[in-house]
């Protein structure tokens, strides 16, 4: 049995035996210092005879003759405690906490804490320090001189350093489980006090007897640092007792102790190592450092609390700055035992040597990696506090949650329980310990001295920017598709006077609709208009001249609705007004007076809405009161302010959104935390209310996913079992009124915009959006993915704030009518059938009754030029015979469109700004190149009229009609003289997107004109780079079709005939036919070896099915390419090569080869566009090849007179349809209760 001559085997003092000592000591403690007192303070402090081991004491001469023998621990006493003396009464016992089944006892109640020398144990020369300032003697006073060297057997490090201590001293004697329930304390931990001021004493003390002291600390085993915080307990009245660590209950001892190491505690900051533990726990091996250390815990016990650290277990804390609290401990895993077990590997070393155990590594910090000294540039984290228990649970013992409680002293309150041993096979291993919250972990990258920097992070930059990718998805990917949207307002012609003159303050104006009644309200202002009889207001009222304004001093009409009425004739004749105060009135707009036939102060709070439902009116102020005024249901009377009861409903308060849908008040409240991303929770609340049923209960709902705040809502007549409710952030929630137990329950959400949905109406089979930009939107929802049909400018790019289907136009005006109310304060009317639309569709089917058509042979070539000046053509026969062969690729072609991209070197800052800021002066009116312009914009356009000349027969010359130039990108039009003749609305522009929209270098060029009654559209650009960019490419091909002020307007006074979905041809998208080609950089998603391998195989089927445009076409709804057609790929790859050769890039990026190079077309009508070839040229002067592609295109010339009586026909043909509309509408607001 091996045994540790340095631990004595005597049995501890009873409990009673300590608690009489306490108590002497404080009946002993007095002001009057004297060396009786100071010797008799040890004698107190003296362990019984029989005890294992001796007490930790201070200024004792057994501690002497024992320090060169013995490691026992010197006694400490605060800093605090010198300068307090008296009688203090002993502190309370803290109130219990538990651990599973098991209660572990706190600290307070543990018998083993060791009391502290009074003042009066100090002697007289000590105490000339307490006359001093705190701090002020604590720098004073000296550090004790170096401890004494003495040889242990055990020693095997350089130092007293803390791996040295752990190496010293983590093996220990080993003990049979069998005397562990009569051990007394834990062999690993002793009782330590905290001290801040026995090593620092007045010289005049002798320090030989501190000496011996300072080296028991710096050879004092430090016990390790546990996961189980210890539970705070209440403060004490007596904060004298400080804790260093809490062995276990005093019991009997009879084998030795277990020969393994306790487990070192679990970080999460990842492994330490030797070399680095001395500056983990902030130790140094010098004696300096011990002093160092002490007095730093002076200084951060002064600034803590007494009552609270008198009580708890603590470690002796490293040296850090006093100012930063202790950070929280990460969360535990829960465990079903009471008590943290060993492993089973420290079980099975019980029978080891001492020598032969190994304490198991720390995890690795999250600090410095690769540094073994990492006590610089970090902050030593604070000590752990721990409990009796886990103390315990480092031996080799394991409990069970069955207790047995032990003998207490009278002032221990509760009694301390300890559970009995059990055997090593129901040991339940502990679980992993989890990091704190769901946080990402911090960056683990950490740049040390003399380390070179990162490069520069660059700011978001166009196109190119991957910061951008986010925000591109949204606005590429998910919106619905709009490239067949009509952008003609659907202007309505219902009244015989316009509605421009009607003015509605913005946010403070009210409106209400009636036919051609309009009444607008603004603070005490209230005016009628009738349409049909003029557009000036009939009445002009003001409040107070009526003597409607009652006690407040702030009369504003804040809601009014049209009440309903039985008879035909009285609807749109009462008006019901709202206001601030909480007052409701009736007014009888009929003939030329107003009449106030009702006015209650019903409300005590804003009226903020008025629904009219049925033949109810109902009312709402911003506190949750809802008024239902319902007449007689057997009865012909209407619902009147002046004689109708009211039933008072309650709802939450402040709700901004509420409308009537399906029968139900639904209501929303703005969210309070402001919607920001970061909140990932479902919100915002829908509470739905039946407030026409007596005692109903609201309903509270949330979507399916997190969206913003609800600004609107609607029911449709397609899709009656459902609501739309319209949020801020551009997204549609869908609710399904169909469900088993009757709750309207969240079916879909779909993304319709990039800005908020401030205005949401359904109306026939279209469901309409108003938004941020002024325009309105009519979307098809029966098909999935949404179809944007229609999308207009209503309110000159100003915010849509109201929009409402007026249910009385359909009986009064034989129209579906739609008002909206914007930021410009404007009241506008709209078509609800969109009846404009119905007849254009119907003629584009008829067009050739009142058209006649030709064709037209069009060549298009496409080059990326990597900078190469036309003279490098030569050396092979490809290269020189290049402009020929692409020339006369298309029989006599009627229109020839070069588009050149990276005709200067995009990398030289000279050239780019030269393009720059003579690319867009001095243009000749001609068409012709500017001569301004660089040497090689010049010299490519020479080349290129030079080549069209010697291709072209003599006979059928050619002019240019567009040329332009964008930072490396170059176009150049040509067109037969015979043609030139039927050009008109010629015109060309750029579009920048690099550096997001500010610079050229990414962009395209837009050329179009008219020839004959169709419009074409050529676009020569140079998309996004980088293999994974392609939302960005996405993203900029969106930029160009979507520009909706490209193009001047059409300066025709009639119909533009040449535009298509009533556009003015200010867009792309308004033109019959457009061409689209450039390097558009569009990549295949493989590896480059296997792009290689097919193409020298000829497996392009495989490559097509990677190419990054193909699946962009097949899979992404929102592609806006995705009406665009191309010509089969049966030639390789054109990107990228090595200048000169034929293989594919060499250097050291080894591009993967890819079709970047395409031309791409998009026709009204696609049968009235064939293409002839589509090919590519074996030039190799730069590292693209040249494409080419030829077409045949259909052009129509209207004949104005036909088309003329085509159209009467087809309106009176929409009249009928019409009818057959209205009357479906009508029937399904009367279902609704909206008439």
């Amino acid at each position: 049995m091996l045994t540790d001559p340095d631990v004595e085997e005597t049995s501890t003092p009873a409990f009673s035996s300590l608690r009489s000592k306490f108590e002497k000591l404080a009946v002993d403690t007095s002001p009057n210092i004297s060396a009786h007192r100071f010797s008799s303070s040890h004698d107190l402090l003296a362990p019984e005879p029989g005890s294992p081991r001796p007490r930790a004491m201070s200024n004792t001469a057994d501690d002497l003759k024992a320090s060169a023998s013995t490691r026992s621990l010197r006694a400490a006493s605060s800093s605090s405690d010198l300068k307090l003396g008296g009688k203090r009464p002993p502190p309370p016992p803290p109130a219990r906490s538990s651990r599973g089944n098991s209660p572990a006892p706190s600290a307070s109640a543990s018998p083993l804490i060791h009391p502290v020398a009074d003042s009066s144990a100090i002697p007289a020369a000590s105490l000339a320090l307490d006359n001093v300032h705190p701090k002020t003697g604590l720098l004073s006073r000296k550090p004790p001189p170096p401890p004494l060297s003495h040889h242990d057997p055990f020693d095997d490090s350089p130092g007293p350093g803390v791996s040295s201590l752990i190496n010293k001293f983590g093996n220990v004697p080993t003990a049979p489980s069998s005397q562990l329930l009569s051990s007394s304390r834990s062999p690993y931990t002793s009782l330590r006090v905290s001290s801040h001021s026995s090593a620092t004493l007045s010289p005049s003390v002798n320090n030989s007897a501190f000496a011996p002291e300072s080296n028991a600390v710096a050879d004092m085993p430090r016990a390790p640092r546990h996961s189980f915080p210890l539970s705070q307990p209440s403060k004490p009245p007596n904060p004298r007792i400080h804790v260093q660590s809490v062995a276990a209950v005093d019991l009997d001892m009879e084998s030795p102790l277990p020969s393994h190491r306790p487990p070192l505690p679990c970080r999460k900051n990842g492994p330490v190592n030797e070399q680095n533990q001395e500056a983990v726990h902030g130790r140094s091996a010098s004696s300096d450092s011990i002093t160092s250390n002490e007095s730093g815990v002076a200084s951060a016990d002064s600034s803590t609390s007494q009552g609270e650290m008198s009580t708890l277990p603590v470690l002796s804390p490293p040296t850090r700055p006093p100012s930063h609290p202790p950070p929280r401990p990460p969360p535990r895993s829960k465990i079903t035992m009471p008590l943290r077990p060993p492993s089973v590997a420290s079980i099975t070393s019980v029978s080891s040597s001492p020598s032969s155990g190994t304490p198991p590594p720390l995890p690795a910090r999250k600090g410095f990696p690769g540094s073994g000294d990492d006590s610089l540039g970090r902050r030593v984290p604070p000590p752990r506090h721990r409990s009796t228990f886990e103390i315990e649970s480092q031996h080799s013992s394991v409990y069970t949650p069955n207790s047995t409680p032990l003998q207490t002293s009278p002032t221990d309150g509760a009694p301390i329980t300890l559970p009995p041993p059990i055997t090593t096979s129901s040991i339940i291993q502990p679980t992993e310990r989890k990091a704190f919250g769901a946080h990402p972990p911090p960056p683990t990258r950490i740049i040390a001295l003399g380390d070179k920097l990162p490069p520069a992070r660059r700011l978001p930059s166009g196109s190119s920017s991957e910061s951008e990718e986010d925000d591109l998805k949204i606005k590429v990917d998910l919106l619905p598709d709009s490239s067949r949207s009509s952008r003609r307002p659907p202007i309505v012609d219902s009244h015989n006077y316009s509605e421009f003159s009607i003015w509605v303050p913005a946010y403070t104006g009210v409106v209400a609709v009636s036919g051609h009644t309009v009444a607008v309200a603004a603070h005490h202002h209230l005016k009628i208009y009738d349409l049909s009889e003029s557009d000036a207001p009939l009445h002009d009222l003001d409040a107070r001249s009526m003597g409607l304004e009652t006690k407040t001093k702030d009369f504003k009409i804040t809601s009014m609705e049209f009440r309903p009425a039985t008879k035909a004739a009285d609807r749109g004749s009462f008006l019901w007004v709202g206001t601030k105060d909480g007052h409701l009135l009736e007014l009888d707009i009929r003939g030329g007076l107003v009449n106030v036939v009702g006015m209650k102060p019903i409300h005590s709070h804003t009226v903020t809405h008025m629904f009219r439902h049925g033949r109810s009116m109902v009312t709402m102020d911003d506190t949750g009161k809802v008024l239902v005024f319902t007449p007689d249901p057997d009865g012909d009377v209407d619902a009147g302010l002046a004689y109708t009861q009211s039933r008072v409903v309650r709802i939450a308060e402040k709700q901004e959104f509420a409308k009537i849908l399906g029968g139900y008040l639904w209501t929303s409240a703005r969210d309070p935390s402001g919607n920001g991303a970061g909140n990932t929770s479902r919100s915002p609340i829908v509470r739905v209310y039946d407030i026409f049923t007596p005692g109903s209960a609201g309903k509270s709902l949330l979507p399916t996913e997190h969206l913003g705040t609800v600004t609107s809502g609607t029911v449709m007549q397609s899709q009656k079992d459902q609501v739309f409710l319209g949020h801020e952030g551009g997204n549609v929630s869908i609710w399904s009124l169909d469900t088993e137990d009757g709750i309207p329950q969240c079916r879909e959400v779909v993304k319709v915009s990039t800005s908020d949905v401030l205005s949401l109406e359904g109306v026939n089979d279209r469901l309409w959006a108003g938004g941020r930009k002024g325009m309105i939107a009519a979307y098809d929802v029966v098909p999935r993915p949404w179809v944007m049909t229609n999308n207009w400018m209503a309110h000159q790019k100003l915010p849509v704030l109201k929009l409402v289907v007026d249910t009385w136009s359909i009986e009064k005006l034989e129209r579906l009518s739609v008002y909206s109310v914007g930021r410009d304060e404007r009241l506008r009317f709209w078509d609800g059938l969109l009846g404009t639309d119905w007849i254009d569709k119907e003629l584009l089917k008829r067009e050739t009754e009142f058209s006649a058509f030709r064709d037209l042979n069009v060549l298009i070539v496409s080059w990326n030029l990597d900078s190469a000046k036309p003279d490098a053509l030569k050396g092979t026969a490809e290269n020189v015979k290049f402009l020929q062969e692409a020339l006369s690729s298309v029989d006599s072609p009627d229109i020839i469109a070069f588009g050149l991209q990276e005709l200067i070197d995009l990398e030289s800052r000279k050239m780019a700004a030269k393009t720059v800021l003579l690319g867009g002066k001095g243009k000749n009116p001609d068409g012709a190149i500017s001569q301004r312009v660089t040497t090689s914009y010049k010299k490519w356009y020479d080349q290129l009229v030079h080549a069209v000349r010697l291709a072209m027969p003599a006979d059928t010359p050619y002019t240019v009609i567009s040329t332009e130039s964008l930072v490396g990108l170059f176009s150049c039009i040509f067109v037969k003289d015979t043609q030139r003749i039927s050009l008109k609305q010629v015109a060309i522009t750029t579009i920048k997107r690099g550096m997001g929209g500010r610079y050229g270098n990414k962009g395209g060029i837009v050329a179009r004109f008219v020839i004959d009654d169709s419009s074409i559209c050529f676009i020569n650009c140079h998309l996004a780079a980088g293999q994974s960019h392609v939302r960005q490419r996405n993203a900029d091909v969106a930029a160009m079709l979507e520009d909706k002020e490209l193009f001047p307007e059409s300066g025709s006074i009639q119909e533009p005939l040449a535009y298509v979905n009533g556009g003015d041809g200010s867009m792309v998208l308004d033109h019959e036919i457009v061409f689209l080609n450039g390097d558009m950089n569009y990549r295949i998603d493989l590896r480059r070896d296997a792009v290689v391998a097919d193409v020298k195989a000829g497996n392009y089927a495989h490559l097509l099915s990677q190419d990054q445009l193909m699946k962009e076409m097949r899979n992404n709804r929102g592609f806006r390419l995705r009406t665009f057609m191309e010509g089969p790929l049966i030639f390789p790859p054109t990107y990228k090569y090595d200048r000169q050769s034929d293989e594919y890039d060499s250097s050291e990026k080894r591009r993967v080869p890819a079709w970047c190079d395409r031309i791409l077309w998009r026709s009204r009508e696609p049968s009235r566009v064939q293409q002839l070839h589509y090919r590519r040229y074996e030039v190799n002067v730069s590292d693209h090849r040249p494409i080419s592609a030829g077409f045949r295109m259909t052009i129509k010339s209207v004949d104005a007179e036909p088309r003329a009586h085509v159209k009467r026909e087809l309106e009176v043909v929409w009249a009928e349809h019409e009818k057959s509309l209205l009357e479906a509408a009508y029937r399904f607001y009367g279902e609704q209760a909206m008439l």
